[in-house]
């Protein structure tokens, strides 16, 4: 059996390899990248509607009749199931990390030439799917954003595209993921724009284009053309409104910075427990305290969303809770703890072993804050419906969805075009703009980068649109490593030397010790007069012309390090060498900026 399956599995490749061939031979790689394009279009919209699927069928199945049967304490344990179900999945199915799926991206994209692992095209979905199926308080769509570019990323190794290309594919995964769960396609191309930062021009927008209309064509076809969430404009944007949608923008942008700075809090107390099973106890329990307490807590949360936006009773939304039965202000009360709580139980959720993104979350969270935004803006400056600069609270929810997706994610264009295709809102084109334009500027005071981009940001290996910082980042410090270099020993005396500079073409010597450790630089000049003079050559030893380089690069740093201490010390070799200080090569300023220049014409030419 194990021998068919092998030589089944080398037809395929075979086989795949041929058709890949007869493509290259008869398509220019312009058509080629089209035509990739629209299949991860595809791939995508199919995979966005099988993960929606997968959820919704789990949730069914598990919670269908509860309510009925009065089992609400099932709800406590679901989550905590699907926890643990996820991590062991992960751990001994998929045997790598797949937390955290956009940064995996934008880690992809800057450090590993766009290359993502193939497995990456299904066990994300997987994940994700048991995890928000059985209540995980976490979204689908970072995986789905994974699952997309790994897509993009697998069909482009097989034509053995150039890295720029690869890239550009990888993003028209992330696009039609985007554009195949929202029904969102502009959205889908500003995520990858604003996000992912791709620095893209119009030939290469075209693909993104492609692949994002693609999705969605193929989300209507499966599961109609109708918008996620049901909204109906009873209140039209009136410029009475636009100093409460300022107010609300820094509102937004404020919460923001709670809800990261939170999020990171939470996953640093996590990654300091080393157990697996101490963190799946330490996820569980908050989650299912805090579900037990706040049951809107309980999965993506879109259900309230929809319940807000179609203006449902407070006695609706806080049903089953222990606020139940005390009217408005206890409605208040009840979302303004979960809007507060709800980057807990996201936390929680992934740092106990399941996987999820923060996308629906920040939805989540922007639609609260805008609902209690508006009732408090109104109640406290007496506003009656109807009068000028009320703001309506099912308008406020849209609002608050785009700024809190502008704040988190530093995606101002992303939030507005994602919102108003979600819901259809377009009429309320104006005040969505204002208030995720204030809710960017807002946080960006505080944080420079999003959620997603601060983890590379901090190792200095994030890609941005700023070109030197993208081309010292997209270059491998290893690549520019020069190794024929000679190393000298501090106890050698000139003899020694002398035989050694016979025997390279080098002018520069790494000195070391026993143990290959660095300890300083000897050039040919120091060592030059002393040459030619025999009667000296057991006189000096190599301490004697050695000297301390001016400054020493490690395998950690990054070539914008590199390029830094070039700038500061002027000089025109540096010793590399590892974590323990062994000498491992030079790095030469020349080669550096030869490396750049011909990487510069290639973001050019792409």
């Amino acid at each position: 059996m194990k021998g068919m399956s092998l030589r089944w599995r080398r037809r395929e490749v075979g086989l795949l390899d041929s058709l890949t061939g007869w493509f290259v031979r008869r398509w220019s790689s312009r058509q080629i990248v089209l035509g990739l394009s629209l299949v991860v279009g595809l791939w995508t919209g199919l995979v966005a509607f099988v993960l929606k699927w997968l959820v919704d069928a789990i949730r069914v199945l598990l919670t269908q009749g509860i309510t009925d049967s009065g089992q609400l304490w099932l709800y406590l344990v679901f989550p905590a199931v699907g926890i643990l179900l996820t991590s062991l999945f992960i751990r001994y199915a998929v045997r790598d990390d797949i937390s955290h799926g956009v940064t995996k991206v934008l880690y992809a994209i800057s450090r590993k030439k766009a290359r993502i692992k193939p497995h990456n095209r299904w066990s994300s979905m997987v994940a994700s799917a048991i995890t928000i199926g059985f209540g995980g308080s976490v979204g689908a769509e970072a995986p789905i954003v994974l699952t997309g570019s790994a897509i993009g990323s697998d069909l482009g190794k097989r034509f053995h595209l150039p890295p720029q290309t690869l890239m550009l594919l990888v993003g028209c995964g992330a696009a039609g993921a985007v554009a195949g769960i929202f029904k969102a396609p502009i959205a889908g191309v500003m995520f990858v724009l604003e996000v992912l930062m791709l620095d893209l021009n119009m030939a290469s927008l075209l693909p993104l284009l492609v692949t994002s209309i693609t999705s969605v064509c193929v989300s209507y076809a499966l599961y109609g053309t109708g918008t996620m969430f049901d909204f109906s404009l009873e209140t039209a944007f009136s410029i009475n409104i636009i100093p409460a949608c300022v107010v609300l923008g820094v509102t937004c942008g404020l919460v923001s910075l709670y809800f990261t700075r939170s999020m990171n809090w939470m996953e640093g107390i996590f990654g300091r427990l080393h157990n697996p099973w101490l963190k799946f106890l330490l996820g569980a329990t908050v989650l299912g305290l805090l579900i037990y307490f706040l049951p809107a807590l309980y999965g993506e949360g879109y259900n309230v969303i929809g319940q807000l936006l179609q203006n449902a009773t407070a006695e609706e939304v806080v049903q089953n809770t222990l606020f139940s039965g005390g009217g408005q202000r206890a409605l208040l009360l009840y979302l303004a703890l979960v809007l507060l709580l709800k980057v807990f139980a996201s936390a929680a959720t992934n740092g106990g072993g399941g996987c999820g993104g923060v996308f629906a979350p920040s939805l989540f969270v922007g639609a609260l804050t805008g609902f209690v935004f508006a009732a408090l803006w109104n109640q406290l400056l007496g506003i009656a419906d109807g009068r000028a600069g009320h703001m309506s609270l099912q308008n406020c929810v849209l609002f608050g969805m785009a700024g809190l997706m502008s704040g988190v994610m530093h995606a101002p264009l992303t939030g507005i075009f994602l919102i108003a295709e979600l819901t259809g809102g377009y009429q309320l084109f104006v005040p969505i703009m204002i208030v995720s334009s204030v809710a960017y500027l807002t946080i960006n005071m505080f944080e420079p980068h999003s959620i997603y981009a601060m983890r590379l940001a901090r190792k200095g290996e994030l890609l941005t649109h700023d070109k030197d910082d993208a081309i010292l980042t997209v270059l491998n410090l290893g690549s520019l490593l020069e190794k024929d270099f000679s190393p000298v020993h501090t106890d050698w005396d000139l003899s020694k030397i002398i035989v050694t500079i016979v025997h390279s073409h080098r002018n520069i010597f790494p000195v070391v010790d026993s143990a290959g450790r660095l300890v300083g630089v000897m050039t040919l000049d120091s060592v030059r007069k002393y040459m030619f003079r025999p009667e000296l050559y057991h006189q000096y030893r190599v301490r004697s012309f050695m000297q301390t380089p001016p400054a020493v690069l490690t395998t950690a740093d990054t070539l914008k390090v590199a390029a830094q201490k070039f700038d500061e010390t002027r000089a025109w070799n540096l010793p590399v060498t590892d974590e323990q200080g062994r000498f491992i090569g030079f790095i030469s300023r020349s080669g550096l900026f030869s490396s750049y220049r011909k990487t510069l014409v290639s973001f050019t030419a792409e």
